[in-house]
């Protein structure tokens, strides 16, 4: 289940920061990001020029809003700006029933800027207190350490931060994250520190050269916040965080936004793994494909082979030829759908094609020798295969050899598409009348090809071919369509090699694509 995180933030028009950062980062770390808006700030990645705050009473109605309607699985808080907001919030948080807060106590901006007046931090003390987890950076926890009854001094080293964080966790029974980015230093370490438990988890990471670091905390905390929804343990969803924040963290100096501190690159990971575009659905693949390979079908319209088969003025020699060749490629052919059935990842493919395999032997070759038989041509050992034949079963058990499943489905198809597709227009009498002809010597052939039994194995083969391309990167649906043309391309020369190669048959002029 996709969680709804809630951001109760400020607004930030740059978009680097604020509620523009947080649901850039719930939508990248795989949540339903809603906002409610606390202050609005004039801003950009130079510093803070303005800060509007609303009525408390506004914000109180957008929570409200939000309680009223929709589930809310985690909520994350950045700033709050006064004492009067604070109140708010904290009175709401009840309210919104999330079993996640992650409080991100935004009081001073990276560019130096005060977002927090000093009545809202003394404010902060009863929201603390039910947070679940507090992500101040180092001059944040030493306000909060003031808070907690101590120093309130920031923090000159790393076993200071944890002292302070350890101090402020006891005294607001509130699960902290040090974060070591203000240090010096070649590393920049945080730690999730619980008092309850009496626990700290390092997290270690070398300092990431760049000036791209607009909106780290906002960032981090909502995904610390999304992540923990999605029902991992508080360790898990921080190192989980982390590891996307330093991936964001080192591809925003990409992004080349502003002259100041650049925001960090959000989706960097999933636009260079995903992609951009977008996935076409079954129908839409099944569309493209068979578009695409529109002249194969034209050409092999065209072809006198089937003209001939079905107007019955075939020469005979042509057509036993055909029936020879099919009948040595439907074994080989047999042989790839088996490796297809072993390659699947699922049982409805695996049955699938172990059935078409097993129909292709037992029903399909079976047919062709009772043909063949009778004039003693029906021993596949002893048929001389002809190029276009070795050429297209070369093309399948090579594609077989590689142990790509989705493309070898897709180099499969074309042979239950293409006849199955032709067997239907035959039947139709889109190429002229068939049963009509007196005397017609393939007619009970060419009723085979509208066989129905056939007509529903090919629509579960482009069903199941298409789901596999439309799930698929956009590189292997690439290779997939390039294999179902390359099959496709092996079929018109297929039904053209007859009449060029049958002994005894006349010659055709005959143009293969």
């Amino acid at each position: 289940m996709i969680p709804n995180v809630l951001s109760i933030a400020g607004s930030d028009p740059s978009g680097g920061a604020g509620i523009q950062a947080d649901l850039k980062s719930i939508a990248a770390n795989g949540g339903y990001g809603m906002a409610v808006v606390t202050a609005l700030t004039a801003q950009n990645t130079r510093g803070v020029r303005a800060v509007h705050v609303p009525p408390a009473a506004f914000v109180g109605e957008q929570l409200d809003a939000v309680a009223s309607d929709i589930r809310v699985d985690a909520v994350k808080i950045g700033m709050l700006a006064n004492a009067e907001v604070v109140r708010v919030v904290t009175e709401a948080l009840p309210r919104l029933g999330a079993p996640v807060v992650v409080l991100d106590p935004v009081m001073v901006a990276t560019s130096g800027d005060r977002l927090l007046d000093a009545v809202a931090v003394e404010a902060l003390g009863d929201l603390l207190r039910l947070a679940d987890l507090v992500t101040p950076n180092l001059p944040e926890l030493a306000i909060l350490d003031r808070l907690a009854g101590g120093t309130g001094t920031p923090a000159a080293d790393w076993a200071e931060a944890i002292a302070q964080a350890e101090t402020v966790s006891a005294f607001f029974g509130v699960r902290v994250l040090a974060k070591g980015g203000h240090l010096t230093g070649p590393d920049a370490p945080d730690a999730l520190v619980d008092a309850a438990s009496a626990r700290v988890v390092g997290f270690g990471g070398d300092r990431i050269p760049t000036t791209a670091t607009h909106g780290t905390g906002c960032s981090l905390s909502s995904a610390i916040a999304t992540r923990r929804a999605h029902a991992d343990d508080w360790e898990t969803a921080v190192a989980d965080a982390r590891r996307w924040l330093r991936e964001s963290l080192r591809h925003g100096d990409d992004l080349a936004v502003g002259g100041g501190h650049g925001p960090v690159h959000h989706f960097a990971g999933l636009w260079s793994r995903g992609g951009l575009d977008t996935r076409p659905t079954p129908a839409e693949v099944e569309a493209q494909w068979w578009d695409d390979i529109a002249d194969v079908r034209t050409g092999i319209d065209d072809l006198p082979f089937i003209r001939g088969l079905v107007d019955g003025t075939l020469h005979e020699a042509a057509f036993l030829g055909y029936l020879e060749q099919d009948a040595a490629y439907l074994g080989e052919y047999a042989r790839a759908l088996a490796v297809a059935a072993s390659l699947a990842p699922d049982a409805a493919g695996q049955a699938f094609w172990a059935q078409s395999a097993h129909g292709a032997i037992a029903v399909e070759l079976d047919l062709h020798r009772s043909w063949l038989a009778p004039l003693g041509r029906d021993d596949a050992d002893a048929i001389e295969r002809w190029p276009t034949t070795v050429a297209y079963l070369d093309h399948l058990l090579a594609t077989a050899a590689r142990g790509d499943h989705a493309v070898l489905a897709a180099a499969l198809l074309p042979c239950f598409w293409l006849y199955a597709d032709l067997g239907e227009r035959i039947a139709a009498g889109a190429f002229g009348e068939v049963t009509g002809i007196p005397g017609h010597p393939y007619a009970t052939w060419l009723a085979t090809y509208g066989d129905p039994g056939f007509a529903a194995a090919n629509r579960d083969a482009i069903d199941l071919v298409t789901r596999i391309a439309a799930s698929a990167t956009a590189d292997v649906r690439e290779r997939m369509r390039r294999a179902f043309r390359v099959s496709a391309e092996h079929e018109l020369a297929f039904f053209a090699a007859p009449l060029l190669r049958s002994p005894g048959a006349p010659a055709a002029a005959t143009t293969v694509g």
